[in-house]
């Protein structure tokens, strides 16, 4: 299971809700987060965070890894913090990633990629006029966030791999397949685009590219 996992369906609140204003309110908890500095607010977003997940009704075997991951994280980010700044301010900050990618989690766990995209090309639609092509970063928004899922995927399945050999303590035995898996899976994702004629209309500079007329 991908530790910041992809979709669980379900018919929630927070599932029905619309792609754009759910993540509108995602990035205003996360602009909110890095602003304030009190603790108690802070505390307060962490717990409005995992009321969401009750509310969504997300699957233990979902949230169980979303935890691990962000203990793990809080714990790394907050030994480095308190040796540099002190307890106060490593509170902070650790309360700021929890509740940021929290609800950012929360996000990709209710929302379909699709509606994702959507909703990002419905919000910059306006901005064509200025050249800017919508489509292509709705595309780019919805790989990066199968990406995350994919490599998260891929490393789980690695690790377990790994495990299994007897060689989980070996740094190779797992970064040596995880580097092999991404490769295939980077060159699946560029013909898939190509396949999607991705760059056919970019002008191609490379010598010898031009046609001769």
């Amino acid at each position: 299971m991908t530790p910041l996992g992809l979709y669980a369906p379900g018919d929630s609140l927070l599932h029905r809700a619309p792609a754009g204003p759910s993540l509108l309110v995602v990035l205003a908890l996360a602009v909110g987060a890095v602003l304030t500095e009190d603790p108690r607010v802070l505390g307060g977003l962490c717990l409005a965070v995992a009321a969401g997940y009750l509310v969504a009704r997300i699957p233990w075997h979902r949230v169980r890894p979303v935890l691990r991951t962000l203990v793990l994280l809080a714990v790394l980010l907050g030994a480095v913090q308190w040796w540099l700044l002190g307890p106060e301010r490593t509170l902070v900050i650790v309360l700021r990633l929890v509740a940021a990618m929290g609800a950012a989690t929360l996000f990709t766990l209710t929302t379909r990629v699709d509606d994702l995209v959507g909703a990002v090309e419905r919000g910059l639609g306006p901005l064509r006029r200025f050249g800017l092509a919508p489509e292509r970063l709705g595309l780019l928004v919805g790989l990066t966030v199968q990406s995350i899922g994919t490599l998260s995927g891929i490393a789980g399945q690695v690790r377990a791999a790994a495990k299994a050999r007897g060689a989980d303590r070996s740094p190779a035995a797992f970064a040596v397949p995880f580097l092999v898996r991404t490769l295939r899976h980077a060159d699946a994702l560029g013909e898939a685009l190509a396949a999607r004629g991705w760059g056919d209309d970019e002008p191609d500079d490379r010598p010898g590219s031009r046609r001769m007329d």
